[in-house]
């Protein structure tokens, strides 16, 4: 059998092939296996089995027989394409090519026999590898020929374009020439044939397909830039001449219509061209606001730019109206399909329900910002066509032609996403409208799940318009005062998206809150205040600490200190006259406070200062002060219940919910502590006050702690102490030190999955007292010295890219205070050469390629150290150095010669460098905040910081 096959000499025997093939692939016994791998070894081994391929494509039934067969053609594709007579190459390619064809012609040649045309596919990109463009010129042509003949055709020249294998190969440059040819091309051809439904189908569907394959960061608009003369007047050649424009319109339509299938993925492509296209025409649009840009473009294309009408160059006011019809289509289509936005909380389920949503879905929020930034650009190109769209939508919902959930939200959707987009007065009197109409049909409407849709409408829109609701206060109390209604409905994620708008609107609008405004007798902060207890009345305890945040921003915006003291005191009355009984009743029995109702009420008031704290930073201090010792004393108290819990339960004991409640109270004192201490101003009278207290309770419960019942918030706590206080907690960090090091250190370097959330935490402490607090640093031991460089080094060769960088950020700064310190030849002469050695062994591996440039900034600091002569002491150890050196220069460059010539066997990284180049990546997002910012609305209001003022 194997001589059989063996003999090239004659056609090969197919069925023979087969039955080889198949006991390679299992169905025979394991000898037979073993003999067919071997015959079919020899075969691909042979260089002459590939003239026996088509023979073999031609007769095999066997699929994995004809990829045999492909796999040999494809290598010879690969490593001997050049070597082939032009007839035998011309050959391969033409055969290939037919069989795609032939296969993909009809739906169901093409759908059974998909495994085998996308091998094919495979080879014919192999071909193009090497004939592509010098000696396969009409490839595009021959491509766009074909596509225009079937949907199935269309849809594997997509395939064959966006092959993995094809993205790889061509440099970017190269592939945007390869797709500006398939531009241009389609640009090109017979116009007449736009005129036939079919080919305008496969055109457009063509040049939607094509622009989810152009690599990331390319669009047509850059292509067309980046074209020549010729390309791009082929590109602009469906828009300038009469004839051609029918087609161009026809082609929209007919995408337009696609864009309204059903299907996601299908609308995902629409999206993206659809993107590209309103970018394009809002560029050129835009741009002429720049008259020295206008007058560079007429100078680079004066036959373009013939003249000017009304200001605008004439073209441009051509496009405009070349492409008035189909936008306004568009724009309708983005309010009926938009997308759900991060802040809505209750939407329809699949079942046709109203639920409150408790999971991000990250591809609906990728697709509402596209369609967001979209919406934008069609604002601009026409804010009145906009506003009447969205308008006739909503009367259309008034009247119930088109009333439903799911055309509801969409339309408040995309009301929302254009906030910001026109001036402010056409946005004041369209949000009037849009707001009016929205009450009415709340009136209106039956039914409770109906009125929490559009009450969830209502709150969603208003939170997109902080520039109107500052400029109309009787508006804004309205509107604060409905959603206090809403906050008593019952209604799933009603009460929720109540707290979360009324939080966003005072962040935006705060200071209107404790101003007395025209025809009011009291700032409304106090009016609130007064009936504080009924508003809350129905709210969860998380609904709380939103409502206690959000007047916790109305209370800090208020400039009179008495004033400011007042209402902070009444806003905490309720929680501190709870606080005041629960310690009086622990105060004649510490029993009380082991009741389980009892430690979730003190941890719902914890969390409640927290929530205060965190807007009210400095001014939360009156309030800390009232309750700090008592909160230590019931940490004290619930740390001891823990440990005696432990020691009598065992390990398990830790994982009980009475323990993990005890836990609970004592993570959510540290972080109330760190809140306020974080958001404070920098008074170093707070440290020295809130420090000392916490000496024993915090950190001397974490010394004697078992490690399971170590909480991890008191590294970052402290951490945050000594970042804001820095060289005046100087005192406290032998303490410190002492309390935390040695035992933390034993907990996380066993291994690097244990206590993960202690790891980050305790470098970023050590990173603290490093920066701030060196000089105790200098007094530790030199043992003590060590595992501290132990540490570090252990923390910069950790996988996890945070503890890594913090690492490698202390070890930098502790490089610099030495330096300049008077240990500095003792700690370089100890450390030099085992930093080199360890900061090399991570450059050259590849999982820290994130820390590369700090692992650049720790080697410049060496070199330039060593080249300074700073150092005066020899880095070399005479008694393992053969012979001394003359300095410290010449023995470095020669110990890193060898060591980086015998050490690193990984010194070739792998391809994928994209982490070496984070820092040009976050210039650039930068530069596109910049131009987000230069276009009104693109960045929602509710979204700018410093950009926008509360005024």
């Amino acid at each position: 059998m194997a001589e059989r096959l063996r003999d090239l000499s004659q056609p090969i025997d197919v069925p023979l092939l087969d039955a080889t093939v198949a006991a390679f692939y299992g169905t025979g016994s394991k000898e037979e296996r073993s003999a067919a791998d071997q015959i079919l070894r020899e075969l691909q081994n042979n260089h002459d089995t590939w003239l026996q391929v088509v023979h073999i494509l031609q007769n095999s039934q066997n699929l994995n027989t004809k990829f045999f067969a492909l796999q040999v053609l494809e290598n010879v594709i690969k490593y001997r394409w050049n070597a082939l007579p032009v007839e035998q190459r011309d050959g391969i390619k033409n055969y290939i090519s037919d069989v795609i064809v032939q296969l993909s012609s009809n739906e169901s040649s093409f759908r059974k026999e998909r495994l085998y045309v996308n091998k094919l596919n495979v080879i014919l990109v192999q071909v193009l590898k090497h004939e592509w463009p010098a000696r396969w010129q009409s490839f595009i042509p021959d491509l766009l020929s074909a596509a225009k003949s079937s949907e199935t055709i269309c849809e594997n020249c997509m395939a064959i374009l966006k092959l993995e294998i094809l993205l790889k190969f061509f440099p970017m440059g190269s592939y945007q020439n390869l797709t500006l040819q398939c531009l241009t091309e389609v640009a090109a051809l017979q116009f007449g044939d736009f005129y036939d439904p079919q080919y305008v189908k496969m055109y457009t569907i063509f040049m939607v397909q094509l622009q989810t394959i152009i690599p990331h960061g390319t669009n047509f608009a850059e292509a067309y830039t980046n074209g020549s003369s010729e390309e791009q007047s082929h590109i602009r050649v469906l828009e300038s001449a009469p004839a051609n424009r029918g087609g161009l319109l026809m082609g929209l339509e007919y995408l337009i219509g696609i864009s309204y299938v059903d299907d996601t993925e299908v609308f995902k492509v629409c999206l993206d061209y659809w993107n590209l296209l309103v970018l394009e025409l809002f560029e050129a649009h835009h741009n002429l606001e720049n008259p020295a840009l206008t007058a560079s473009l007429m100078r680079l294309q004066p036959t373009l730019m013939p003249e000017v009408v009304d200001g605008l160059p004439s073209p441009l006011v051509q496009r405009r109206q070349l492409y008035s019809v189909p936008l306004s289509k568009l724009r309708t289509l983005m309010i009926c399909r938009m997308a759900k936005p991060e802040e809505v909380l209750i939407a329809e389920d699949e079942n046709g329900n109203i639920v409150r949503e408790t999971m991000k879905d990250i591809d609906v929020l990728v697709q509402y910002k596209i369609m967001r930034e979209t919406l934008i650009y069609l604002s601009h190109l026409d804010h009145e066509d906009t506003e009447q769209q969205m308008l006739k939508k909503l009367n259309k919902q008034l009247s119930g032609d088109e009333w439903s959930w799911n055309n509801l939200n969409t339309l408040c959707w995309a009301i929302g996403s254009i906030s910001g987009s026109m001036m402010e007065e056409q946005e004041n009197r369209f949000l009037v409208m849009v707001i009016r109409d929205l009450l009415n049909l709340c009136e209106i409407t039956k039914g409770k799940d109906n009125k929490a849709v559009i009450a969830s409408n209502i709150m969603y829109v208003v939170g997109q318009y902080p520039r109107f609701l500052r400029a109309h206060w009787k508006f804004l109390k309205t509107v604060v005062n409905k959603l206090f209604e809403f906050m008593h409905e019952t209604h799933p994620g009603v009460q929720d998206m109540a707290c979360d708008t009324f939080l966003k609107i005072v962040q935006k609008c705060k200071r209107k809150f404790v101003t007395t405004q025209v025809g009011e007798n009291e700032p409304f902060v106090s009016e609130l205040l007064s009936s504080l207890s009924i508003t809350v009345s129905d709210l969860q305890p998380h609904q709380v600490h939103s409502f206690y945040e959000s007047v916790g921003q109305m209370i800090q915006a208020e400039p009179l200190p008495a004033k400011r003291d007042e209402y902070l005191r009444r806003l905490m009355d309720l929680p501190n006259q709870k606080w005041a009984e629960i310690i009086g009743q622990a105060s004649h029995s510490v029993d009380f406070l082991k009741d389980q109702d009892v430690i979730r009420t003190v941890l719902n008031i914890l969390q409640t200062n927290t929530s205060a704290a965190s807007s009210l930073g400095t001014y939360f201090f009156p309030q800390i002060s009232l309750i700090f010792l008592d909160m230590l004393t019931v940490y004290r108290m619930y740390s001891e219940l823990i440990s005696n819990s432990i020691v009598e339960g065992g390990p398990f004991a830790s994982k009980t919910s009475f323990v993990k409640l005890l836990r609970s109270v004592k993570r959510e004192t540290l972080k109330l502590i760190e809140t306020f201490i974080d958001k404070a101003e920098d008074q170093p009278h707070i440290g020295k006050q809130f420090v000392p207290p916490m000496m024993d309770p915090v950190l001397g419960d974490y010394a004697r702690n078992l490690p399971d019942a170590r909480e991890s918030e008191v590294l970052s706590l402290f951490a945050t102490i000594i970042n804001k206080y820095k060289i005046v907690m100087m005192e406290y960090v032998p303490r410190i030190f002492e309390a935390v090091f040695q035992c933390t250190l034993e907990m996380i370097t066993k291994n690097f999955e244990d206590y993960p959330e202690h790891r980050l935490k305790f470098f970023s402490l050590l990173c603290a007292i490093g920066t701030h607090c060196f000089q105790a640093l200098i007094q530790l031991s030199s043992q003590q010295l060590k595992l501290v460089m132990d540490s570090i080094i252990w923390a910069f060769r950790h996988t996890e890219r945070n503890i890594a960088e913090t690492g490698l950020n202390l070890l930098l700064e502790l490089l610099k205070n030495f330096q300049v310190s008077e240990f500095c030849n003792q700690f370089y002469r100890t450390y030099f050469l085992t930093i080199e050695q360890e900061i090399f062994a991570v450059l050259t591996d590849t999982f820290h390629k994130p820390g590369f440039k700090l692992h650049v900034l720790v080697l410049q600091h060496l070199f330039c150290l060593v080249d300074s002569g700073t150092l005066t002491e020899p880095l070399w150890d005479s008694s393992t150095v053969p012979y001394p050196y003359p300095n410290n220069t010449m023995f470095f460059r020669d110990y890193t010669i060898k060591l980086l010539g015998s050490s690193f066997p990984n010194m070739s990284v792998a391809e994928d460098n994209k982490d070496l180049y984070a820092e040009e990546a976050a210039v650039l997002r930068e530069q596109e905040r910049r131009r987000m910012l230069s276009i009104p609305g693109l960045i929602a209001p509710n979204e700018r910081q410093d950009e926008m003022l509360d005024s």
